[in-house]
């Protein structure tokens, strides 16, 4: 059970990656950290900052010295603990594991979107236990990063993230909650995300569209929505009326 060993710790800097931020090569300030030891494997949750914001670094060392992590920001980690307790409600009904009748693939999975890149949360199991499978996957660059959190491991591990979370969620999760899921369309080579987001000025859309290592976004205000919407609509139907 073993990913990238190279991590994600340039959030800026890989595959042009919209997602925590430019931690960089020096990395972002630190402001805490939690360590955890379940089964043969250490575990550190780290709360960093940067010019875009507060993220938690989630890094897995293996016995033999090889290192996974990935990276989230404060509202993604919150929407991760939710799919988290849901696989923690689930695995606590499962029988025992059956080594002569393991299961193909995994035993549950969820995914979460956030504008160019995807997290996989995938229960799985093999000869040796169960354990959760957590992948962040850029559509950019296509890179993927990983970590695996033993399957009786996962409620410590969601206990230190609900404690890291509340402490230094600066109002950002609970916006974020409260915002609908954003949306993925791929047309024809090309990716578009919609995200509704929220700041000072009020509430916004960004429309971004993403090719390979280009990205281009536009930001449209709550203010313009139906103009926005009016206007695409109409001039939709006149381009199609001239074919």
């Amino acid at each position: 059970m073993s990913g990238s060993e190279t991590g994600s710790e340039d959030v800026g800097g890989r595959a042009g990656s919209g997602g925590a931020g430019g931690a960089g090569g020096n990395g972002g300030g630190d402001l805490a950290s939690r360590t955890l030891v379940l089964e043969s494997k250490r575990f550190y949750l780290d709360v960093k900052e940067n010019a875009r914001g507060r993220f938690i670094k989630m890094a897995e060392i293996s016995s033999d010295g090889r290192k996974n992590q990935i990276l989230m920001t404060i509202p993604t980690a919150a929407q991760f603990r939710k799919h988290l307790e849901s696989m923690i409600t689930f695995y606590q009904g499962l029988e025992a594991v059956d080594a002569n009748n393991l299961t193909q693939g995994e035993l549950r999975s969820e995914v979460i979107i956030k504008e160019d890149k995807k997290y996989h949360v995938d229960l799985k199991e093999n000869a040796r236990g169960r354990f959760l499978k957590v992948s962040e996957t850029f559509t950019r660059g296509y890179s993927r990063f990983q970590i695996f959190i033993p399957a009786d491991g996962m409620e410590e591990f969601n206990n230190h993230l609900k404690e890291l979370i509340e402490e230094y969620d600066d109002g950002e999760a609970e916006t974020a909650s409260q915002a609908p899921q954003s949306r993925h369309v791929r047309i024809e080579n090309k990716n578009f995300f919609f995200s509704c987001k929220k700041n000072a000025q009020g509430r916004y859309i960004t429309i971004s569209e993403v090719k390979g290592n280009f990205r281009n976004s536009i930001l449209i205000p709550e203010s313009g929505w139906d103009d926005f919407r009016e206007v695409f609509d109409e001039y939709t139907k006149q381009c199609k009326e001239q074919e």
